[in-house]
């Protein structure tokens, strides 16, 4: 979502490549997976399996570092970590400085920095169908452990990255330290919270959506204003094809910054609109176009995203299609059941927007997960054996009255435009018995702390959890403490205990007794460098749910 770039009607108007693939498969042949697929191929001139190209390249013939992405982890699972790297040793031309050929990349994973202790290592093929990105699943490590990680090509040796594993399924761990974050728009601002977030003490890092914009970005980084370089005309134009979204991604990872907080921590992702498009639902684009195009842009986005995410092979897309939605666990303590909000949704209610609501949004048939994520949802939370269930996702799941008439608008594209949908969820939670929930979300470029209501217009009502909402990290440029709508919205929602319109993120720390979040905010991304401070921290007890601030 982004009030700065409101919803057009106006038809797209810049994607002949996409038409001219819908054309060559037919509208009924394209609504399918493999039709699909199969018209992502033809746009771009390669198997639409991925399949392994027939030459391979000496590695030793690589004239200049490939690792300018840097290196990343993710998913941490009890026995295995996933490890993510890309070739590029050009990384703003469309091959990425290397040729249509296969490269063996060699991994190792250490308990040592120095790699002195080597615990696994191994060789990995980087496919040019996959523009030369590495996901390497390593196996048989020990549980609730450190490692260090490294990859090498030819003469090159990447960056060291750091990550871990989770503890084992049944451990009673005593403590998790996560952080949040969301919506970092590269032209809007450096991303100084990301510096900031590499420095700290937390096990897992959750990144909740809009990761990537699909805007141009003009030859000084828009708000960026750079002087000591000059970025290339190919950036300056939306995003819409295969090609663009990869090169949008190397621009974003070539960041300092970003390049860091990936080497620091592991991470575990999940995407919102602006990967593809702003406030696209399902198959519905924002512009209403053809579906068998969007269809194509989506098949696109989402395949650029798995390339340059660290993220298994069981989120690598089929077309159009991704499971991204899955669940992780964290000993005894924690279960993430994190979520997807955008590839299942019903279109937004009302045209989209803020609006009153009416049958149209409060239609029980109206989805914003869709069945069969919902339905795996409630089922997990009916099995589930942690302190903790924490769902991580991406727009804001409490009410928010927007204004303070008697019936207030509230944001179709939040789950507020979806209320059966949330009734259905929350209903669920309480029938599986789930007492210490906590929501964590992205989105909306603000820092939110609510407590979920039984009855949302009832402040007396009974508290059934927690939602904490990350800040973006560059989104809405510098931002404000008390942005204009404070008073209103912190006056409409008695159940909204905290409200910052500052940059940065937000650390939880999930014990036995309580969980704690501090916000951390920054004064400005439009000039690098600035300083990290807490503007709040609020604690809820296990077993009484309920924001208190410390």
């Amino acid at each position: 979502m982004s009030s700065a770039h409101p919803q057009s009607s106006q038809p797209s108007q810049h994607a002949p490549e996409l038409r001219a693939a819908a054309r060559h498969v037919g509208r009924r042949r394209f609504l399918t997976t493999t039709g699909a697929a199969a018209a992502l191929a033809f746009t771009v001139g390669l198997p639409a399996t991925g399949a392994a190209s027939a030459t391979e390249l000496d590695a030793r013939r690589i004239p200049h570092d490939p690792f300018t992405l840097g290196v990343a982890s993710g998913d941490p699972l009890p026995t295995s970590v996933l490890l993510w790297t890309r070739l590029a040793p050009r990384p703003f031309e469309a091959d990425g400085g290397l040729p249509l050929a296969r490269v063996t990349v060699h991994w190792e994973l250490a308990h040592d920095a120095r790699f002195r202790r080597i615990v696994r290592r191994g060789t990995a093929l980087a496919h040019p169908e996959f523009r030369h990105a590495v996901h390497v699943e390593v196996p048989h490590l020990d549980p609730g452990r450190e490692y260090h990680y490294r990859f090498r090509a030819g003469g090159w040796t990447s960056g060291t990255g750091r990550t871990r594993t989770a503890p084992a399924t049944g451990a009673a761990t005593s403590r998790l330290r996560l952080a949040a974050v969301s919506c970092q728009a590269y032209h809007d601002g450096y991303y100084t919270a990301l510096g900031h977030l590499a420095r700290e003490d937390v096990d897992v890092v959750f990144h909740l959506g809009d990761y990537l914009y699909e805007y141009a970005v003009d030859s000084a980084g828009g708000a960026r204003k750079y002087t000591d370089r000059v970025l290339p005309d190919l950036f300056n134009r939306e995003t819409v094809t295969l090609e663009d979204y990869r090169l949008r991604y190397a621009l974003y990872k070539s960041d300092p910054d970003l390049r860091a907080v990936h080497a620091a921590h592991p991470f575990v992702v999940t995407w919102d609109d602006h990967e593809t498009e702003n406030n696209y639902a399902d198959g519905v684009s924002e512009n209403e176009d053809p579906p068998e195009e969007f269809l194509l842009r989506r098949a696109a986005a989402y395949r650029a995203y798995w390339e340059h995410q660290p993220l298994r092979r069981t989120q690598r897309p089929h077309g159009p299609d991704a499971q991204l939605y899955r669940r992780l666990h964290w000993g005894r303590l924690a279960q993430f059941d994190v979520l997807d909000t955008r590839q299942y949704r019903s279109d937004q209610a009302y045209g989209d927007g803020a609006h009153v609501p009416g049958p149209e949004s409060d239609d029980p048939a109206r989805t914003i997960t869709g069945a069969t994520q919902e339905r795996w949802l409630i089922d997990g939370w009916r099995n589930s054996r942690a302190l903790w269930n924490v769902v991580p996702q991406q727009v804001t799941f409490s009410q928010r009255r927007l204004d303070l008439n008697p019936v207030a608008k509230l944001s179709m594209d939040a789950w507020d435009g979806y209320r059966a949908s949330r009734r259905r969820v929350l209903d669920g939670a309480g029938a599986a018995g789930i007492d210490n929930l906590m929501v964590l979300t992205g989105d909306v470029h603000v820092g939110y702390a609510f407590d979920i209501k039984a009855d949302f217009d009832d402040p007396s009502s009974k508290t059934l959890g927690t939602e904490i909402v990350a800040t973006s990290v560059t989104s809405g440029k510098d931002g404000s403490e008390k942005p204009s709508n404070w008073a209103t919205y912190t006056q409409a929602n008695p159940h909204l205990k905290f409200y910052d319109g500052r940059r940065g993120y937000v650390t939880v720390e999930l014990g036995r007794s309580q969980a704690r979040a501090d916000f951390r905010t920054v004064s400005a991304v439009t000039t690098p460098g600035a300083a990290i401070r807490t503007a709040a921290s609020f604690v809820t007890e296990v077993g009484d749910q309920g924001l208190r601030e410390v």
